[in-house]
């Protein structure tokens, strides 16, 4: 029986996003880590929070139009963010992503439309295995016209009846985003062979894919 018990909570362990990097220390600041930002001139930016940056960075990156993602974390009262503390959930920050886009390419509705339907909006403070508010389901907008965008998106959805709940989707003034520590970066596509990006990342990326094909980027031959 405890050989059992011992078990289960590796497992468990395992699907968790976020988890420690074995080649990873956490204590420096995300200010002084180096982000793999392409070119972005004349780029806009967008940010959302989905549960786990690692699931949401890798939806937005195969998107047409995107030209980055940043996993990072928004929402808070603290005056800084790392992962340590965020995890805690004591700093009210959320994991996000930060969206580069070209407005000529796609326009913010159409971001909406990804995110919304790339996770589940009306569970409130939780994503798959995730749990706690730094998961929460949130649209943090830089103009009002984007609050307006997500408001009457929301309410399409809601009155759709999509779901069988009302989304629970937070809409937060920006206030400023902590670019998470370098190794959060790219992490879907850097370590495809890791637990929780194998058991709900990559289902959770192909499940998009398979309701927008349309928005997709060309797959590189």
């Amino acid at each position: 029986m405890l050989s059992h018990l011992i078990a289960v909570a590796l497992t468990l362990g395992l699907m968790a996003c976020g988890q420690k990097h074995p080649q990873q220390v956490l204590s420096s600041s995300p200010a002084s880590l180096s982000l793999p930002v392409q070119d972005t001139v004349g780029m806009k930016k967008a940010y959302f929070a989905s549960g786990c940056f690692w699931c949401v960075e890798a939806v937005f990156e195969s998107v047409i139009g995107v030209g980055e993602v940043v996993s990072g974390y928004a929402g808070g009262k603290a005056e800084d963010a790392t992962y340590e503390k965020v995890s805690s959930g004591g700093t009210g920050h959320a994991e996000t992503v930060c969206v580069y886009y070209n407005p000529g390419l796609i326009k913010y509705e159409t971001l909406l439309t990804v995110f919304f339907d790339s996770h589940d909006p009306t569970t409130l403070n939780r994503q798959g295995p995730d749990s706690g508010t730094q998961y929460r389901s949130a649209v943090f907008y830089t103009s009002e016209n984007e609050k307006i965008l997500a408001e009457s998106t929301i309410k399409s959805i809601n009155d759709s009846k999509i779901y069988s709940k009302p989304i629970v989707t937070a809409l937060e003034p920006f206030s400023g985003f902590y670019p998470a520590e370098d190794y959060h970066q790219n992490y879907e596509r850097l370590n495809p062979d890791q637990g929780y990006v194998r058991a709900v990342s990559i289902p959770r990326l192909k499940r998009f894919q398979t309701k927008h094909p349309d928005l997709l980027k060309q797959q590189k031959k």
